[in-house]
């Protein structure tokens, strides 16, 4: 095992960095920059900070290579250029007004589409556990069709990612449900079921919060008014619906993320080409006098940048972390401070928390805290699947709260899919604030861990 990489300063020099990004984050995030963009210079401060405060800045240098290189985040950043790419095309192809005349028709405006949208974003998570995925496929379909129902822009995307955190809590495929699971040794179909328990009650509150925060208003006016200077509502973009259906299925066959987004892109060019929605100009051209190519597969392309190069910052930065022995410290002291079954809990709570505040990574901080929970919790009498439940249900409440984590990045991004049809861009402190869910999972689990709630007889041993 490699020495720790070590800081000038001890502990605080190796979280400097951390605070330094944190606090720019909260700034930016306070004064309601809506662009990611905005991040990159402050994770270059913060890089650059560590770099003076590194011992060993050769070390330093190769573990945020290290960060940069892991296998996650290539795939992450095809995920976000291939969606992009097929957003694009769908909007372009009539999808969005296709789904407005779908509203009017049926009558749906307002805080009822925002519920549908929780519901509709919660059954694709959980059938293929994936919300990166959920965020990608859903958000710029839905987000833009939802100023012609009248949403409450904050509400809709707050939505989105409200039912893309309820598949990754609750779906027997969710990494995190694996990962819990392994770790305290017991089956997923068990853990799962012994999770409904918890996640129900927050899905049922979420609904509700979408429906009376979603807002309202007469919806044929609202599709009049939002449509009048985009293109009229007409139902002729709903065969596009195809694509992301096709992509959903594959996904729900486990096939790769990357090889069902490639079909999804190849699919929708080819029905937007073949019924005439788009022409061959309108996907790929030279603009005149810039000798540059541009058109609706560039701009797809482009809409991925942002988020691709915040990603790589991020891991840099976290990559740096996760080579000092900051970790294990933290794991050292909690299992010399839980002394009963509660605080065992409350510790398991607040260990897995400061895991995955620090290196951003759901399943990364399961299995940096595996171990110690697994044993706390059988010293104490804890059920494994109490345990698997605690980890689970707490990765999956800051990273889609807090505005430094990829899920309310990605969604903030997925925003700026709505502009071209009046709705605005986000910040990802809004989205991840009107995430009604993941503000449920919180109380739930305090709730839990200072009432005892769901909890089988313990016994110490």
């Amino acid at each position: 095992m490699p020495t720790p990489l070590t800081f000038y300063g001890g502990l605080a020099g190796a979280l400097a960095p951390f605070a330094a990004f944190l606090g720019g984050v909260a700034w930016l995030a306070l004064n309601g920059a809506p662009d990611e963009k905005g991040f990159w210079p402050i994770l270059l401060g913060a890089l650059m900070l560590g770099l003076l405060l590194a011992k060993d800045r050769e070390r330093y240098a190769e573990a945020m290579l290290d960060g940069m290189s892991e296998r996650v985040v290539m795939v992450m950043l095809c995920a976000w250029l291939f969606a992009g790419v097929m957003g694009a095309v769908l909007s372009a192809g009539g999808l969005v007004t296709g789904l407005a005349w779908a509203s009017r028709t049926v009558g749906l405006g307002g805080g009822a589409y925002v519920a549908a949208t929780f519901l509709t974003t919660a059954i694709v998570s959980t059938a293929t556990g994936t919300s990166f995925g959920t965020i990608l496929l859903c958000g710029p379909i839905l987000y833009p069709a939802g100023g012609a129902a009248g949403a409450m822009p904050a509400a809709l995307m707050g939505a989105v990612l409200a039912g893309s955190t309820f598949g990754d809590s609750m779906s027997p495929v969710s990494d995190t449900t694996i990962a819990s699971s392994g770790t305290q040794r017991v089956d997923i179909g068990g853990t799962v079921r012994s999770r409904l328990k918890y996640a129900v009650p927050a899905g049922l509150a979420a609904l509700v919060a979408s429906a009376l925060l979603g807002g309202g208003g007469p919806v044929t006016e609202v599709i009049a008014a939002t449509t009048s200077d985009v293109a009229p509502a007409s139902p002729n973009g709903l065969v596009l619906l195809l694509s992301p259906a096709l992509v959903i299925a594959m996904l729900l066959r486990r096939t790769h993320l990357i090889t069902a987004l490639l079909t999804g892109v190849a699919t929708a060019v080819g029905i937007a080409l073949a019924l005439q929605l788009v022409t061959p100009y309108d996907l790929l051209h030279i603009a005149p006098g810039t000798f540059g190519a541009t058109g609706v597969l560039v701009d797809g392309m482009q809409r991925a940048i942002g988020v691709s190069v915040f990603t790589l910052l991020l891991v840099a930065l976290v990559g740096t972390l996760q080579a000092t022995d900051v970790l294990d410290r933290l794991v050292q002291a909690s299992q010399r401070r839980a002394h009963s079954a509660r605080a065992a809990e409350g510790w398991m709570v607040g260990v897995v928390s400061a895991a995955v505040l620090l290196t951003t990574h759901s399943v990364v901080a399961i299995l940096a805290v595996g171990e110690f929970t697994r044993q706390t919790g059988e010293r104490f009498g804890i059920d494994g699947y109490r345990r698997a439940n605690l980890l689970d249900l707490t990765v999956c409440t800051w990273p889609f709260l807090l505005p430094y984590f990829l899920p309310t990045i990605l969604t903030a991004s997925a925003s700026r899919s709505g502009e071209a049809f009046g709705m605005p861009p986000l910040a990802a402190g809004t989205v991840g604030l009107y995430n009604s869910y993941a503000w449920a999972l919180v109380a739930v689990v305090l709730f839990t861990v200072f009432t005892g709630y769901g909890s089988t007889r313990r016994t110490r041993i």
